[in-house]
């Protein structure tokens, strides 16, 4: 897989795909999916999980525009999927996992304001695409330090739910 884990609760991470499907200049990608329990979709997740993985998603995307702002790239907006077509291609069983695209105003690959366009894997559509670089991840993962501290993303605040 080679996946670079940037992030991780109890039961989730958050990695950055070797093979990303929005480039790191259009916006990147991130995508979270469990450790190790198996989940098809969400319906499968606890009350629990659900509280978590929403936290994740929303502390890890907000991370993700900071710290690419702080790097040159302006995230105007994150695009949240969670997909699995792909395994009934591939005759397995779908994988519950969370996208968050990135998608910037001057995206060369995907127009902005347009519905992302997802080709199969080996259609060579995303053969160019890089993904975030050392720095990028470096400047995420700082700024998740950040809004750890923060009222917000408080984990006892998540917990009274």
């Amino acid at each position: 897989m080679n996946d670079i884990i940037i992030y991780e609760t109890e039961t989730f991470m958050a990695c950055v795909p070797k093979v990303p499907h929005i480039p790191r200049g259009d916006g990147g990608h991130i995508w979270i999916r469990a450790k190790e329990k198996y989940f098809a979709s969400r319906l499968d997740l606890s009350p629990k999980e659900a509280i978590e993985v929403m936290r994740l998603t929303m502390l890890v995307s907000e991370a993700m525009i900071i710290g690419m702002r702080n790097r040159g790239v302006h995230i105007e907006r994150i695009n949240y999927q969670e997909n699995g077509n792909w395994a009934y291609v591939e005759g397995t069983k779908p994988v519950f996992h969370i996208h968050l695209y990135g998608r910037t105003r001057d995206s060369r690959t995907q127009p902005f304001g347009q519905a992302l366009v997802f080709p199969y894997k080996d259609t060579g559509f995303y053969d160019t695409f890089k993904p975030f670089n050392d720095e990028d991840i470096q400047e995420i993962q700082k700024q998740i330090q950040i809004l750890e501290k923060s009222e917000k993303y408080n984990i006892i605040n998540w917990n009274n739910g």
